[in-house]
């Protein structure tokens, strides 16, 4: 195997990012989308000034056989890069699970992977049609829901999560995207509420909550059989 991956980051060990799993984070450098609310735009171009070495984070995680139960691929934008099937199938062979946190930039990669991880992480951006104001990329709502589709199909266990800044969603707009997602048969939702001290957007302000905010989270908690408010 010759893979490569271009690793902009790593937390060593977390119990956040694959549910009831210690795990570690590799962060890949790249993607393709120019989300404004994104809180690492360290990771958005293809070459970082921070990347780790390959063998170095496979002799990290050798170092880790025993103690962690699972690696997650995050990003940047896993699907971005070609050399992820070969770094998973390597990273398996030591006996960890696999986790993906993904948008699914790349529907074709994405479902190429899907047989290879245990567990997903889902970033679905908005409604297909809105998703352009958030991402800055035409097209990019269509690539997203078509990967999300792959994703349901595929049987992998996972969660879908939205992050939401309030000046690019409102509460209609989030509730209609859940209803959409609901039909599909989405089971588990994560709304996760904007980190606002760093993002790439610097015009953006404070995400502040629509007023009845309280009562949308209630509404979301009954359509959902699995719903998690963070931050």
């Amino acid at each position: 195997m010759n893979a490569r991956l271009r690793v902009g980051g790593l937390v060593p060990l977390t119990t956040l990012d694959f549910p009831d799993h210690l795990a570690c984070v590799l962060f890949c450098q790249g993607c393709g989308w120019r989300c404004r609310y994104c809180h690492n735009p360290q990771l958005i171009p293809t070459c970082g000034v921070e990347e780790r070495a390959w063998q170095d984070i496979l002799d990290f995680l050798d170092q880790r056989v025993g103690l962690l139960e699972a690696v997650v691929f995050s990003g940047g934008e896993p699907t971005l890069q070609l050399a992820l099937p070969d770094a998973i199938a390597q990273v398996r062979a030591k006996g960890f699970k696999i986790g993906l946190h993904s948008a699914g930039i790349k529907p074709k990669l994405f479902r190429q992977v899907l047989p290879l991880v245990d567990w997903v992480g889902f970033d679905v951006k908005a409604l297909p049609e809105h998703s352009r104001l958030i991402t800055g990329v035409e097209g990019s709502g269509e690539a997203n829901w078509k990967s999300l589709e792959a994703l349901l199909e595929s049987g992998v266990d996972h969660e879908c999560r939205t992050t939401v800044h309030w000046d690019l969603f409102d509460a209609d707009r989030l509730w209609d995207m859940a209803q959409r997602l609901r039909r599909l048969g989405v089971g588990r939702f994560a709304v996760q509420c904007v980190r606002t001290a760093r993002m790439l957007d610097e015009t953006l302000a404070d995400s502040r909550p629509p007023y009845d905010h309280q009562k949308l989270w209630d509404r979301l908690g009954k359509l959902f059989p699995s719903f998690v408010l963070r931050g």
